[in-house]
């Protein structure tokens, strides 16, 4: 294999009938194993290294599941996505059962000779009666999104373990992962969100840490180290586009969507809840930006008008006990 090519494979998701999975083959990758240090310096040439990245090109990429084994061509990106039937996998019972699957990735060169490979998780919920979609920066995670310094400054000077999450968002999401299902089958939590899969292994740290409901991660386009300054300021369009492929691909469930104001979430989930308002039992907006507060609950009354509920709030209580009152959690 070559020691330069690397494949990294996301956490996808989805059922027997369609099954997504995520990643990207690189060229050359910066070594980055976290130090979970509170050295500003550590922590910043961590994070720069999270750019420092040569993606793959059009590379060949082949993946295994069960007995499924799927061919596909890498973008220009070094971005690939693998969509497929399960049920046409061989398997005695022809369906996959409810929890993580491991999937393996190889990437080839033109003669078909594997270069690398990595491995990932793919989810397929419980049949529970919810679902969840977050945004991650500034609905769980305190990041000044609207503000480019205040945002940076808060990913470069501190790491996975120290960044902080609103309180009690926590105890709302565990509630809720546990709400009208068994402890063992959770209610399957999807993190969308505009930071890019560069910080992908940064998120899934940040909130393993935190003990927030384990989940899903759809991200944007993966940026290089020059466009390092504009990381999470683009890609609003791609994340409507990746709610609804995920609204899609679960037909028969009941969504509930989390996001703040500080930039497009009450529009996006808005749009989204208009044409599938079967679908959606509640949109939560943090008021993040109060100058915004008036505009976002005119969006937000176009989903109401619709038997939506909706809710702007201050802090991860009021929404608690909304969700308490609309039957969303247990009560206790």
């Amino acid at each position: 294999m070559n020691n330069s090519t690397s494949v990294k494979v996301y956490h996808g998701y989805g059922h027997t009938h369609n099954l997504v999975v995520y990643g990207h083959v690189f060229k050359h990758k910066a070594k980055t194993n976290q130090v979970y240090s509170n050295n500003v310096v550590v922590n910043t040439v961590h994070l720069l290294k999270l750019f420092v990245l040569r993606p793959y090109p059009f590379a060949k990429v082949r993946l295994y599941f069960h007995e499924q084994v799927l061919e596909q061509t890498a973008e220009y990106d070094g971005f690939f996505k693998f969509e497929w039937d399960a049920s046409k996998a061989g398997m005695q019972d022809r369906n996959v059962a409810a929890g993580w699957h491991e999937v393996r990735v190889e990437a080839m060169d033109e003669n078909s000779e594997v270069l690398s490979e990595g491995k990932g998780m793919v989810y397929v919920p419980h049949i529970t009666q919810y679902a969840f979609i977050s945004d991650v920066d500034d609905t769980v995670m305190v990041s000044h999104s609207a503000t480019v310094l205040r945002r940076l400054r808060s990913l470069l000077f501190k790491n996975p373990r120290t960044r902080r999450t609103f309180k009690s968002t926590q105890k709302h999401y565990q509630l809720l992962a546990q709400a009208h299902t068994e402890a063992n089958q959770p209610n399957p939590f999807f993190y969308v969100s505009s930071s890019e899969w560069n910080l992908y292994d940064y998120l899934v740290e940040m909130f393993r840490f935190n003990k927030l409901p384990e989940g899903v991660f759809l991200l944007n386009q993966i940026k290089r180290w020059k466009s390092f300054f504009k990381t999470g300021k683009t890609g609003h369009e791609g994340k409507l586009l990746r709610v609804m492929r995920i609204l899609d691909a679960f037909p028969n469930q009941k969504f509930v969507f989390f996001g703040d104001n500080s930039q497009q979430d009450p529009e996006i989930y808005t749009s989204i809840a208009v044409k599938y308002p079967k679908n959606i039992v509640a949109i939560y907006i943090r008021n993040i930006r109060k100058s915004k507060q008036a505009e976002t609950l005119v969006t937000l009354a176009k989903a109401e008008i619709r038997g939506i509920s909706t809710l702007l709030f201050k802090n991860s209580e009021e929404a608690i006990a909304h969700s308490r009152a609309l039957g969303l959690i247990d009560e206790v």
